[in-house]
């Protein structure tokens, strides 16, 4: 006996018409093929399982035991089956609108500019995650300090100087000052990104370098955050402006730090992934525009 799993789709769907029909004559007439053509399938398909799907008297027919459980079994997967092409096309149509996007750095910026994006372009799905090792995104961006985000050969890459810029509130004795050195806020509390994040490990290697370890007040990644914290005058904090953007608490000053030189690389990198999103290289464009203002 052969497989089942050998069985042919079109013998299927000739069976169930006629095993709904109880009829040959009528089944061939509605499926548009010659009655011998409808009967020699059916045979075909009960030597294939191993048994009789019909009882025949003359060309009435009658649903066997077998025949009845195929044709209720059928009842639900043929519908199925026919409605698999259509959920197809919407899942490639879904996929290839989906950006995928590794955000290891400048997530504000990087939020800020979906929102933008999805303005002019409202059927564009986006699926950002946070994850060193994921090799399977459309877009990486990340910093300095990361040496290999995936073994692909990206297609396009581009680095961003950012410049990191010292937040103390506008009672603070160096609010007034045009520039402030890391060494004279050492004694200051500070408002920082955990040291698990990204930019959390360049500020604690900025102070490092300048012979000291920040004693932290409180750990937030949330820009909002954190200018509040530093506007209620109990804390300083570093402030990479183009990532995180403005400050608009106006009890916050924004310093640039003179000594040392306190700035990071933004990398963007645009990689080929299958099935290929139609959006991925045009919101790559976007983000560089964006860099560039």
């Amino acid at each position: 006996m052969n497989q089942v799993n050998k069985m042919d789709l079109q013998k299927l769907k000739y069976f169930y018409e006629a095993a709904r029909l109880e009829h040959i004559t009528k089944a061939a007439e509605n499926l548009c093929i010659a009655q011998p053509a409808l009967t020699k399938a059916i045979r075909s398909l009960e030597d294939e399982l191993g048994v009789a799907l019909f009882t025949r008297t003359g060309r009435n027919i009658q649903l066997t035991d077998c025949g009845d459980y195929l044709k209720k079994r059928l009842d639900t997967l043929l519908p199925e089956i026919d409605g698999l092409p259509e959920e197809i096309n919407q899942l490639k149509s879904r996929v290839n609108k989906t950006v995928k996007l590794n955000i290891l750095a400048a997530s504000s910026f990087v939020i800020d500019s979906i929102i933008r994006y999805r303005k002019h372009h409202p059927d564009v799905i986006f699926d950002f995650e946070q994850n060193i090792s994921e090799s399977g995104s459309d877009i990486v961006i990340y910093t300095d300090g990361i040496q290999q985000i995936s073994e692909k050969k990206y297609l396009r890459r581009s680095v961003k100087q950012e410049e990191i810029f010292l937040a103390v509130p506008k009672t603070s004795p160096f609010a007034p000052r045009d520039s402030v050195s890391l060494t004279e806020v050492k004694e200051e509390s500070f408002v920082m990104l955990s040291s698990s994040r990204l930019f959390g490990v360049v500020c604690n290697r900025l102070c490092a370098d300048v012979g000291f370890v920040p004693k932290i007040l409180f750990e937030s990644d949330s820009p909002a955050a954190v200018q509040n914290i530093v506007s209620t005058g109990t804390g300083v904090a570093f402030w990479p402006e183009f990532s995180w953007g403005k400050i608009k608490n106006k009890d916050v000053a924004l310093l640039p730090i003179s000594q040392p030189v306190c700035r990071r690389e933004l990398i963007l990198e645009l990689y080929d992934r299958f099935p290929q999103s139609e959006y991925a290289a045009d919101f790559y464009d976007f983000l560089i525009r964006r860099c560039r203002k």
